[in-house]
């Protein structure tokens, strides 16, 4: 596989190793060639930040902070991506015993109703600059919607490997457009190595494995947007699905940064990070103590959260740990009913991980993990329609009645 033509217009950032602080020229790799330790993107120091004001004045995507996303030059593919609502919910506020809640909505993130739109219009872009002309991805459904349909708006050739067991909407979504799909035999951590080997057999950016430093910074404008969207202001606790861990350390470098930037004041959010009973690797590490994660075999309907290995499980324990914060880890049963509090209170079908999020924050308010000042928000990825099998319809009253005006209204009067 050649590579493309690299285009001088977007400029992926030079990386360093966060173990050996090896200073590294633009490539595709996680993975310091020096130490093997893992590489994160290096930011020009002293680059002017925008005001508040002059970020207001951009368009309406997760590109008016490109500041703090690792390039230099413009970006090209998915430039309408991010900004998704931060919707008050004074109902679940009321169920949870908090002054205020607020769902940040990435159920509607364009175009494929996930937060991995994030991820992927930064590794597209990353892709992009490096001259790789296909791109790849390790998936448990939504990431692989999200590569599949940002390479055809790119008109840039897609892979994607998927668990043999992921739900038929999600296959669905990622073939209709026109990526190569791959099933493979195994779990997601087996997807994930075969990965690993491919991105050294291939001339490929595989978007979480070798552009894994420009990948994940895309989720750190969730804190970004939160902060915005609240008025320049902090919210006092946050609860965020984990898989593999990186989108909860995430949220707490870019607040870290806004705070930095001088953009908001005041304490970073206490976090709080939300597993399925079947795969809680890193919320047991949080419940016992332990600062590395002991690997778990998934047993979960919470597909898009069934990474039994998380990679950033380490940063996303320091991440937590460091704010104050603390997990839960919840039943499929209470997942389900999860999903139907969320809809039946804030109007937001979730799918799985959703319902993970909003479980686990009524469990952890149950524990007293939060205070009656609290504003909390709530992370919400994904949309319902994805695992539209994980409530079943035969838990709701769907009456079949004649077209007859009497019929219908005995059926309401006794309702």
């Amino acid at each position: 596989m050649t590579l493309a033509a690299i285009d001088s217009s977007v400029r992926p950032v030079p990386l360093k190793c966060g173990h050996c602080a090896s200073l590294h020229e633009p490539l595709p790799s996680a993975i310091c060639p020096d130490c093997f330790g893992p590489l994160e993107p290096v930011y020009r120091p002293g680059r002017r930040l925008p005001t508040q004001a002059e970020i207001a004045r951009r368009p309406p995507s997760l590109w008016r902070y490109r500041e703090w996303l690792p390039f230099d030059g413009e970006p090209v593919h998915s430039l309408d991506t991010g900004f998704t609502p931060l919707l008050e919910a004074p109902r679940l506020a009321t169920r949870l015993g908090v002054a205020r809640a607020f769902i940040k909505n990435d159920t509607v993130s364009h175009p494929t109703l996930s937060f991995k739109d994030r991820v992927v219009a930064t590794a597209i872009n990353a892709a992009h600059g490096l001259g790789l002309g296909t791109v790849a991805c390790a998936s448990t459904g939504n990431l692989a919607i999200a590569v599949a349909a940002h390479a055809a708006r790119a008109g840039i050739p897609a892979w994607v490997l998927v668990p043999e067991d992921l739900e038929p909407a999600k296959l669905l979504a990622a073939a209709v457009h026109g990526a190569r799909l791959v099933r493979i035999r195994g779990r997601y951590d087996d997807v994930n190595r075969l990965c690993a080997q491919l991105a050294d057999r291939f001339a490929w950016g595989i978007v979480n494995v070798n552009l894994r430093p420009y990948y994940g910074e895309g989720s750190k404008t969730v804190a970004f947007e939160i902060a915005e969207q609240l008025g320049w202001r902090l919210p006092s606790a946050v609860v965020t699905p984990m898989a593999g861990g990186s989108l909860i350390s995430k949220i707490a470098k870019g607040f870290g940064e806004a705070i930095d930037a001088g953009l908001v004041e005041g304490d970073r959010p206490r976090l709080f990070g939300a597993q399925a009973s079947g795969c809680a690797p890193i919320v047991r590490a949080l419940e016992s103590g332990e600062d590395r994660v002991t690997p778990t075999t998934p047993n979960t309907i919470a597909r898009s959260l069934a990474i039994g290995a998380p990679a950033d499980g380490g940063r996303a324990i320091e991440a937590i740990r460091s704010s104050g914060g603390f997990g839960a880890r919840v039943a499929d049963a209470d997942l389900i009913a999860g999903i139907r509090t969320l809809a039946e209170t804030t109007g937001v079908f979730a799918e799985t991980a959703g319902g993970v999020t909003c479980a686990a924050a009524l469990a952890l308010a149950k524990t007293g993990w939060f205070r009656p000042d609290d504003e909390v928000v709530l992370v919400v990825t994904a949309h319902g329609l994805k695992t539209p099998d994980a409530v079943p319809l035969d838990a709701f009253e769907l009456p079949l009645l004649s077209s007859r005006l009497s019929e219908v209204a005995r059926h309401i009067e006794s309702a």
